[in-house]
């Protein structure tokens, strides 16, 4: 009998010159915002923590250092608060999708990978939430 071998997951790697792909990201970004789907969620805000990797196209346009030939980091930090002070939410895959979307809107962005963190949930644990990754077409 064979043992069957133990595949290792690798995160992906975003940047890729190759590809012509920059990595444009936001790390622990933390917010106070009105989700869950119990009660006492419902009437106090909470802490979740954001981060943000996006997958940017280079395009032959050279940067020029001119903040209109580059993804904004602050207009993505500025479009996730917008998103998170629109109002309740029950589920963290539904922030999540929702800033995805509001990434994807961008074509220079060809994949969004959103992780979103609920803070104050279990005794025992960091953080409890989702992480999903979308591409443009």
């Amino acid at each position: 009998m064979t043992a069957n071998p133990i595949k290792l997951v690798k995160p992906n790697r975003i940047a890729d010159a190759k590809r012509a792909l920059r990595h444009v990201f936001i790390r622990d970004l933390m917010l106070p915002c009105s989700i869950g789907i119990h009660h006492h969620e419902k009437i106090t805000e909470q802490r979740v923590r954001i981060n943000l990797d996006l997958a940017v196209l280079e395009d032959d346009q050279p940067i020029d250092d001119d903040i209109r030939n580059v993804i904004c980091y602050e207009h993505l930090a500025k479009g996730i608060e917008e998103i998170v002070g629109r109002g309740h939410v029950n589920l963290v895959e539904t922030l999540a999708e929702n800033i995805a979307a509001m990434c994807l809107k961008d074509g220079r962005v060809k994949s969004a990978r959103v992780r979103v963190e609920k803070l104050d949930i279990l005794d025992d644990a960091e953080s409890v939430g989702v992480e999903i990754e979308r591409f443009n077409s």
